[in-house]
């Protein structure tokens, strides 16, 4: 089994030889392993491949220079594992006929590097064979070809399978994948079977530089063409790349000046713990694609856990009654809505160490508040993080719809919504019919979130609730200026150690959550019509800041821990047909 890791690579080769190429895509929870052999400052893809070798039997691994990082990444592995194949090969940056020879050089080299492994000779016969049945085109399908869901692009870096698996899972139809692992590939037959003996490996390297070309090549130029010829086929285009990868960072930016098809970008560092965020951030793009293209997102039973309970019918509609239950990191909250959309019961507890016991547990409560039996809720759908954990839901909604038709329900006149709960922040901008037309969110650090407030009120020996009371007391400016919760409690403390007024101190801290927010809203575009939901909103100081900012008032419901309940209420009363 020899490793690879992008799409240059002479896959078809290996094979031939007896090898059995995989793609490594690593899943991993940590670079522990990785970070003793090399700079923990490295890319998180590289380190995350250095984990893969150690913990997984592969037999070597075939590396192209993709970028420094990987340079490096070969050198430890080299030094590392003596006993595999680990070869790297120098990828040229354009594909001319000096190039072409160049990297012929290179894998005839690497062919004979591997004889030398493998015992195992090279056979042109064999490779033709393989290179004539091998390959699939990259084409728009037909329309027999396609789901009922959305019609997607994949584009830019590396990705993990479980994106793929997400998107099969919704009901999404991949039209193409021009990431950088592309495994698809097509070759000129013609031009193959013509080619010697002699000549079988410049032939194959030829076919393998003229594929849609990566950002590291020079000219992708044809890469461009490629988009714009498919964008009749796209609803939406999704954006995969690795944290500081730079180019593709570059491409992304380009993209919005070339096409005005909607575009997903998803950055990570490729761990487990960003499966989460990439899960919201994925269906939420689906479910506003689904909206655009006229279909609710509440309707579509991709990812229904239960069939709908049909136990309305005959009910007047004051006596039909739906459940939204929304599970964030910090707080569960629940509201129940009668048929006549009115919320005729709502609660909210604290989040627990299990997701459904929470549920569970705010479940019996605003049902039993409301003077209900449990036979009389006749649907449930689910929002959050914690959204798929709730066993009793019918049907789970990502929180950014939710919150998109929960501040609807309170404010006919919202345009722009800013949620900043107890571990995420997002800015969610909708259009004048009040559908979803764009969101950010941060990534998973808590920076500025609740759980930053609460470390900070704790360092200020403080109960979070007056926090915002007294930050509106200051008569002195104090800047903060890290938002990431272990540098500001350090920083908190350097200056209380100066003698500084508690109020200052907390207003330094809101006008640094304000900051961070308000370019986190500059990222849709915001529009007049603002609306601030989550547990943060109830922080009279953080409003301040921000309207001083803005310019421009912020609505605020009275409980705006339950916009999202409420939205997910309303889809639940969508499903039902009222």
């Amino acid at each position: 089994m020899i490793g690879y890791i992008c799409k240059y690579t002479p896959t078809e080769i290996l094979a031939s030889m007896g090898a059995d190429p995989v793609l490594l895509q690593p899943k991993v929870r940590n670079f522990n392993a990785a970070d003793t052999l090399m700079h923990p400052n490295m890319c998180s893809y590289v380190k995350s491949v250095l984990e893969e070798m150690q913990k997984s039997d592969y037999d070597g691994i075939v590396l192209t220079t993709c970028c420094d990082s990987v340079r490096r990444l070969y050198d430890v592995l080299k030094d590392h594992y003596p006993e595999k194949f680990i070869y790297v090969l120098d990828l040229p940056r354009k594909s001319n006929d000096t190039a072409i020879s160049l990297y012929t050089d290179q894998i005839k080299n690497m062919i004979s590097e591997y004889e030398r492994f493998s015992g195992v000779s090279f056979s042109p016969a064999s490779l033709r064979e393989r290179l004539l049945c091998a390959g699939t085109e990259c084409h728009a399908k037909t329309s027999a070809e396609y789901k009922s869901g959305p019609h997607v692009g994949l584009i830019g870096a590396r990705y993990s399978n479980g994106v793929r698996n997400l998107l099969d899972d919704e009901c999404a139809n991949v039209v193409f994948d021009i990431t950088c692992s592309r495994k698809d590939r097509t070759f000129n037959t013609d031009m193959l079977s013509a080619a010697d003996d002699d000549h079988i490996v410049s032939a194959y390297v030829n076919e393998l530089l003229a594929q849609l070309p990566c950002l590291r090549m020079a000219d992708v130029s044809n890469r461009y063409d490629f988009i714009k010829e498919q964008a009749a086929h796209l609803d939406g285009l999704i954006y995969h790349t690795v944290k500081f990868c730079d180019s593709y960072s570059y491409e992304y930016s380009e993209l919005h000046t070339l096409t005005d098809i909607p575009i997903l970008k998803i950055e990570t560092d490729l761990t487990e713990q960003c499966e989460g965020q990439i899960r919201t951030r994925i269906e939420a793009f689906l479910e506003t694609l689904r909206t655009k293209n006229g279909n609710d997102p509440a309707l579509d039973t991709a990812n229904r856990h239960h069939p709908v309970i049909e136990n309305c019918e005959g009910k007047d509609k004051e006596m039909t009654y739906v459940l939204g239950i929304d599970s964030g990191s910090t707080s569960t909250n629940a509201v129940i809505m009668n048929g006549d959309k009115k919320i005729i019961g709502k609660g909210s507890i604290r989040t627990g160490a299990k997701t459904s016991e929470s549920a569970e547990k705010i479940l019996a409560e605003v049902i039993s508040s409301s003077g209900l039996k449990r036979d009389d809720i006749s649907m449930i759908v689910s929002t959050g993080y914690g959204r798929v954990s709730i066993p009793f839901a019918d049907k789970n909604v990502t929180e950014i719809s939710c919150h998109g038709k929960g501040a609807r329900y309170f404010d006919k006149d919202v345009r722009t919504i800013l949620d900043i709960g107890g571990q995420d922040s997002k800015a969610i901008k909708l259009g004048e019919n009040g559908d979803v037309t764009d969101f950010v969110m941060n990534d998973k650090c808590a920076a500025g979130t609740g759980r930053f407030l609460e470390a900070m009120a704790r360092t200020l020996e403080m109960d979070i609730s007056d926090l915002g009371p007294i930050s509106l007391k200051s008569t002195e400016q104090v800047t903060i200026s890290s938002m990431c919760t272990v540098f500001a409690e350090s920083e908190v403390i350097s200056i209380i150690a100066q003698n500084k007024e508690k109020a200052d101190i907390a207003n330094g801290v809101h006008e640094a959550i304000s900051g961070k927010a308000i370019s986190l809203l500059k990222r849709v575009d915001p529009q007049p019509g603002y609306m601030m939901t989550g547990g943060v909103a109830k922080n009279v100081g953080v409003i301040h800041c921000l309207e001083k900012r803005l310019g421009a008032p912020i609505f605020v419901n009275d409980d705006p821990e339950i916009i999202g309940a409420t939205g997910a209420a309303l889809y639940a009363l969508e499903e039902l047909g009222i």
